[in-house]
């Protein structure tokens, strides 16, 4: 007999998803299944019965490699839905599309954020994410790992802030979708930069051929977010690193 699982729940946050190249490029399948089909239309199947609001934890990726810059909520995006990353990049944007149909047609109450690069303390050491990679490769004494001419921009938030804003959107009257990142844009070359200042000037720079589709840029507008939330990430990189820095050297000198 299986018993019924009796919840009593008002908020959903369905954050759950391998979001890093270490998940996407080797278990593509299993990607796109844990965020799009099934796993959203569970977690939205699950808030309709119980009546609960439900927060979609979507991502800049659906943006692809944009054509327009920086990014506001309005751009569909430039997406290669054959490609590598697709199972990644579609996946999101299809939860996004089940989330408003069981808003539309379901009258779930549905929130939407799109999540730019976050990182902070307690990451995976080797999750293949350019600033973890960064920084566990300066700790450890190896060459920083820099994919094509180094000149492709991402914009890097500290993950309290990120926490911030979704707990503004869940709490707020607007659906979204809503940006979430810090518009400070940097080249992978200026980052790499930045944790050498950090951690050790004389780490060195390894250069590898690019991956297939990886954007040219991503930097967040933030407007939309700022107006309607009343918020905007307050740690710049410089001081949210030196944070994560210091919990992935203790975790590395425990190796």
């Amino acid at each position: 007999v299986v018993e019924p699982i009796l919840l009593e729940v008002d908020r959903i946050y369905h954050l759950a998803c391998p979001a890093s190249p270490v998940h996407y490029k080797y278990n593509p399948i299993k990607t796109i299944i844990s965020f799009s089909t099934p796993g959203s239309i569970h977690t939205l199947g699950l808030a309709k019965r119980i009546g609960a609001r439900f927060l979609l934890t979507s991502t800049s990726e659906v943006y692809g490699d944009p054509l327009e810059h920086p990014q506001k909520e309005t751009y569909w995006g430039h997406v290669n839905p054959i490609g590598v990353r697709s199972c990644y990049d579609e996946g999101k944007r299809t939860a996004e599309t089940l989330t408003m149909d069981y808003h539309r047609g379901g009258g779930v109450a549905v929130r939407i954020a799109r999540i730019f690069n976050t990182y902070g303390p307690r990451m995976c050491l080797d999750d293949g994410r350019v600033v973890s990679n960064f920084v566990a490769q300066a700790l450890r004494k190896h060459p920083m790992t820099v994919y094509g001419d180094g000149k492709q921009t991402r914009s890097f938030q500290y993950v309290s802030d990120l926490v911030a804003g979704l707990m503004a959107l869940m709490e707020s009257e607007h659906i979204g979708p809503f940006n979430l990142g810090n518009p400070g844009e940097f080249t992978m070359l200026e980052l790499a930069e930045v944790v050498k200042e950090t951690i050790d000037p004389m780490s060195t720079i390894e250069f590898k051929p690019n991956t297939a589709d990886d954007p040219h840029m991503r930097k967040p507008d933030i407007t939309k977010a700022k107006q309607l939330l009343g918020w905007e990430p307050k740690v710049s990189l410089k001081e949210g690193l030196p944070l994560m820095v210091t919990d992935f050297r203790k975790r590395i000198l425990d190796e």
